[in-house]
């Protein structure tokens, strides 16, 4: 807005009663004017937040509005599908072989001649398979005794490391399937049946979790503590388990990444992550973080350049 020019000297031959009349205006000029360069930010502010969609912020394409534009398709480049003239060859890494057979031509493909010999270098193709997987079953049995002086029974117990029925191997692999690749407990239970020939209820495959769960936390909790002490990436994402609403909360360091699920997106959550850290926090300018470079002069908040450029 252009600024109201500052008025001359008013004449001193004016009325007292003018020249009070003509500062009450120009104050309220001043104050008018202030009040409109305010609101105009502030109209700016809303229309770019309305004007967000899914090219020129974080949200996804499906909250677009239906007057939005699809972004344009690229123009062709020319080139054919898959893998480009002159591109990197792509093989299998060699392992070391559990068996080996030498294929060697018994006769020459030219005249049919008796052949002979080795190939100090010979071609090398390698076939990579599974082996059969069946159970390896270990049996307690828990021998009851009497005692020939008193007269009382006593039972052998099972050690506590067998008293779920499963190894920690077989363990383990539940853990990953239904932690990192998201499985479900009843797909699970059907890929130990199918592919391991080992019978695992949906009802332990929940108990399996828990115990590598309870295994974990001194783990998760040194990942958690080592972070808070370096300079980390945060951010969070909507996370939900069955029909419950929460969220997922995760702060990357250089060598370790450490996630804490809560129901809240607030500060509270915040908090638990990096509690008493004064590191460098590099964030998406979400208001929770905002706090940051306020109240922490040693922990100037750095903004993503990604999301800046949005």
């Amino acid at each position: 807005m252009t600024p109201v020019p500052q008025p001359p000297e008013l004449p001193s031959d004016l009325p007292p009663q003018v020249v009070a009349y003509i500062r009450i205006l120009e104050a309220t000029i001043a104050e008018l004017t202030a009040q409109v360069t305010g609101l105009t930010t502030r109209v700016a502010e809303l229309e770019a937040r309305l004007n967000q969609n899914s090219t020129n912020s974080s949200k996804p394409p499906s909250s677009d509005a239906p007057h939005v534009k699809p972004a344009p398709p690229k123009p062709p480049s020319g080139k054919r599908r898959g893998g480009q003239p002159g591109h990197p060859k792509a093989e299998r890494t060699l392992l070391p072989p559990d068996e080996i057979r030498a294929l060697k031509p018994s006769t020459c493909r030219d005249c049919a001649h008796p052949l002979t010999g080795d190939d100090p270098q010979p071609a090398v193709h390698q076939v990579h398979e599974i082996p059969v997987i069946t159970p390896h079953v270990t049996e307690y049995r828990c021998h009851r005794l009497r005692c020939p002086h008193c007269g009382t029974t006593t039972a052998a117990t099972v050690p506590a490391e067998a008293a779920t029925g499963y190894g920690p191997r077989a363990q383990a692999v539940a853990a990953v399937l239904t932690g990192s690749c998201r499985l479900g407990k009843r797909g699970t239970s059907q890929l130990f049946a199918d592919l391991f020939g080992l019978p695992l209820s949906p009802a332990m495959v929940c108990k399996l979790q828990h115990r590598t769960a309870e295994a974990l936390k001194p783990v998760a909790e040194d990942a958690l503590i080592y972070t808070r002490g370096q300079p980390a990436n945060v951010d969070e994402t909507g996370w939900t388990q069955g029909r419950k609403r929460a969220w997922l909360w995760v702060a990357v360091t250089t060598f370790v990444v450490a996630f804490l699920i809560r129901k809240t997106r607030g500060r509270s959550a915040f908090d638990d992550l990096r509690a008493g850290s004064t590191a460098v926090h590099t964030t998406d300018r979400y208001p929770v973080y905002t706090h940051l470079s306020s109240t922490r002069a040693s922990c100037a908040g750095r903004t993503c350049v990604a999301i800046s450029r949005r």
